[in-house]
């Protein structure tokens, strides 16, 4: 990622949420076996209105979890039972818990010559610490998010292919020394990694702290964990709005369209008529992956 974008984040999340770098590198992950989380714990709360599809999970205003037996627009659970029924935490009833809109081989037809350290189930396994993401209104919304942020993250690494920065040379300059936990993964261990390039020391402890995970001192998670280099990204999309005015999803779930999410992540530079090259890359690919999942691009589709 470019240094002025990086600069212009930096400067709008008061140095605490840059993006990173430039140029990228293929990468490798350890083999990891994934650890589902409780579907309960992470269950929205049930909406009124808001479009359900079959085997998503809810939790109801009194607490009681519900799994939806078919797809409908936000019945009631204690009153429609044909389509939800009470849900019992933990015992393997619902295979498909608030189920993704992408499927792996539509994932798999949008992404094929990604790296193999990016995967389906580290994508599905890093939304259970977001579940708004893609799971906000009714389908054609939630496919629109996905498309979005699969877009977003596809043109800043071509096609999910790279992992972290090319120039190595860069690498020491990720350390702030004037931060008062320092560097204790070592002055070179902070470069750009993962769908986003995350960079710099503090912005490694503020996603850490963000989801509970030791990136501080374990940087390299990022680059060897799946779940954890989507859920920097998803981090990103859902809480930063970087150089624009509001976050990637809620430009998606408000209707404010793909070209706010464009802002989002790097506005300063493409949006307005710069870099008209780099913003219809995204386009592109966000038209191409709409129209994998079956739906309409909306509005407000360039910035």
């Amino acid at each position: 990622m470019p240094r002025a974008r990086m600069k212009a984040v930096l400067a709008g999340l008061m140095a605490a949420g840059s993006l990173a770098a430039a140029a990228l590198v293929p990468g490798t992950a350890s083999a990891a076996t994934p650890t589902p989380a409780d579907e309960c714990a992470v269950a929205p709360g049930w909406s009124k209105g808001a479009n359900y599809q079959a085997h998503d999970i809810v939790r109801y205003t009194d607490g009681r979890i519900y799994v939806a037996q078919r797809d409908n627009p936000g019945y009631d659970p204690t009153v429609s039972t044909y389509y939800w029924s009470p849900y019992t935490c933990g015992t393997g009833g619902n295979p498909y818990p608030n189920s993704f809109v992408v499927s792996e081989a539509q994932f798999d037809q949008m992404f094929p010559n990604r790296n193999p350290a990016y995967t389906y189930q580290g994508l599905v396994d890093a939304m259970k610490a977001f579940p708004a993401f893609a799971h906000t209104g009714d389908s054609t919304m939630r496919k629109q998010e996905a498309a979005a942020f699969l877009a977003n993250i596809s043109h800043e690494t071509a096609g999910l292919y790279y992992i972290k920065e090319v120039n190595e040379a860069n690498y020491p300059h990720y350390c702030d020394t004037g931060q008062p936990y320092g560097c204790p993964a070592g002055q070179s261990a902070y470069y750009g990694r993962g769908p986003i390039q995350l960079s710099w020391n503090y912005n490694y402890k503020r996603v850490g702290d963000f989801l509970g995970i030791d990136l501080l001192n374990d940087p390299w998670l990022v680059e060897n964990d799946p779940a954890v280099a989507m859920m920097t990204a998803l981090w990103y999309w859902n809480t930063q709005n970087g150089p624009g005015p509001i976050t990637g999803h809620d430009a998606m779930i408000s209707g404010a369209g793909f070209g706010q999410s464009i802002r989002s992540i790097n506005g300063a530079l493409e949006c307005d008529g710069k870099n008209p090259r780099q913003v219809e890359s995204r386009v592109n690919r966000y038209k191409a992956f709409t129209q994998i999942l079956g739906a309409p691009t909306g509005s407000g589709v360039p910035c």
